[in-house]
């Protein structure tokens, strides 16, 4: 079930009437529903791994207990080990196991070895990435005393099953969520409205940008030999914006539809395209993630290396960014994608800018020439990196950045849905991006925008976007990290 299918607007208005007009007495009523809802959704999802994300909340929900009690520090970290086995030995065998029997088996036929190991026909539970690392943040808090062990396990179930986020995210930490979840709700009319706003937004974002440029990228992508180089230029340009689009857009109806029931979750995109250099963009695109990794991997890293000094910084960065890029997917497009942009903040740790933060260009003004600079070198660097995350093999990547260095790069385009439809595609792309320049300093562009705006003004502008996704809508559109 998606969150831009009619089916989910159903199922999430008899959740909603339900969670505030019926079973409203008590924290524990709200909580109970929500675990079911949470259940029902993801069982309509995927049937076939709801015993698997029970069973991992059980195991988790006894270990976190058990570490809190410990105090025999041997003891306390073998449950440690435990919980980050299950969480990380998870994901290698359903994420990975076949890539590295396949990767195994092509090592040894290089060197004339014959060792021809049987991969498995595994299915990728949905969400797996996501509520694996809400578990293993979780314990790894418990175990420093960053959290308390909560003895509620309707609470803890909800943590790990919430289901607005478990398809997706964002990846929400213990410390900023379980203590919402042991909190009665009041329904708040001005938080209510913030989250259709976002939810309108976000599905603007899928269903009239992201969905329309996957028509397009899609046929290129998969026929590149027979385009130009100035139609692969092209669809490079919105490949970078529709997976900006689909993903964000996921996380502001996730966060939009929290909201409507009482929750605020973490924001997971900050317009990462108007960052000036890699770090900005990093700390403004998949929030979540990136601050987890940072977290549980880049800072021990980073402490581990210290005494190497910038060089040591650099291989915690690299590292961490390769992990980055594994967790998309078991695909060495994916490991290469991060290990690039790991190596993007050498330059920027050489110079001793990385975490130096910079400020676009103040509200109601417009952009100095080196923000301007800076924001297009930045994309630029991100959009043909994006080429090596879309491509099938890294062959395939090479070969699509051999295509763009031929002499049609200099031709008009070529495109699948022909001119016009082309050029709709871009304005509505356009569109986007003014609309989120002139409202970056909000946490996502409807936030504020129509407040001091007239009647009529504010009518025509939500009746244009609502006509816009009714009118760009069709079959459902799976979500691009829904696969990760």
């Amino acid at each position: 079930m998606l969150l831009n299918s009619i089916s989910f607007l159903l199922f999430f208005t008899v959740f909603f009437v339900l969670y505030w007009f019926v079973l409203n007495k008590t924290n524990k009523q709200q909580n109970i529903l929500l675990l079911v809802t949470s259940y029902l959704f993801y069982y309509l999802t995927d049937w076939r791994f709801l015993s698997l994300l029970i069973g991992v909340s059980i195991l988790n929900f006894v270990l976190a207990i058990l570490i809190e009690k410990t105090i025999n520090t041997f003891h306390r970290r073998i449950l440690v080990i435990i919980g980050l086995l299950q969480g990380i030995g998870g994901l290698v065998y359903f994420k990975y196991y076949n890539f590295f029997i396949k990767s195994f088996n092509e090592v040894f036929k290089a060197v004339n070895i014959t060792w021809n190991l049987h991969s498995l026909s595994i299915i990728v539970p949905v969400g797996i990435s996501f509520f694996t690392f809400r578990t293993i943040s979780y314990l790894l808090d418990v175990d420093k005393g960053k959290v308390k062990a909560t003895k509620d396990w309707i609470v803890f179930f909800n943590y790990v099953s919430f289901f607005p986020c478990i398809l997706s995210g964002p990846i929400d930490k213990a410390k900023v969520f379980i203590h919402q979840l042991e909190t009665k709700k009041k329904f708040e009319y001005k938080s209510a409205m913030i989250g259709l706003r976002q939810i309108l937004w976000g599905l603007f974002k899928k269903v009239v940008i992201a969905d329309s440029c996957a028509v397009v990228t899609d046929q290129v992508f998969d026929n590149f030999q027979v385009y130009p180089a100035s139609s692969i230029l092209l669809v490079t340009f919105l490949y970078s914006i529709q997976i900006y689009a689909d993903f964000s857009g996921y996380s502001d109806m996730a966060i939009g539809i929290s909201r409507l029931i009482g929750y605020n979750i973490t924001q997971n995109f900050h317009y990462p395209f108007f960052a000036q250099n890699i770090a900005d963009f990093w700390r403004r695109w998949h929030i979540s993630l990136t601050s987890w990794l940072t977290e549980y991997v880049f800072t021990p890293l980073n402490t581990r290396f210290r005494d190497y000094g910038n060089l040591g910084l650099i291989l915690a960065i690299v590292i961490n960014f390769t992990i980055c890029g594994i967790w998309h997917g078991a695909n060495w497009t994916y490991v290469l994608f991060g290990f690039l942009h790991g190596c993007y903040f050498i330059p920027l740790i050489i110079k001793g800018t990385m975490n130096k933060k910079k400020k676009n260009a103040t509200l109601n003004t417009s952009p100095s020439r080196k923000e301007i600079f800076d924001i297009l070198k930045t994309f630029t660097i991100v959009m043909f990196t994006f080429v090596i995350f879309r491509a099938n093999t890294i062959d395939q990547a090479f070969n699509l950045y051999k295509a763009l260095l031929s002499t049609s790069l200099i031709s008009f385009p070529s495109m699948p849905l022909g001119a016009i439809n082309t050029l709709i595609i871009i304005s509505y792309v356009f569109i986007m991006l003014a609309i989120e320049w002139k409202e970056r300093n909000q946490i996502f562009a409807l936030e504020k925008i129509s407040l001091h705006w007239s009647k009529t003004k504010k009518t025509i502008f939500y009746y244009c976007l609502i006509i816009s996704v009714i009118y760009f809508s069709g079959s459902e559109q799976k979500f691009i990290y829904l696969q990760f």
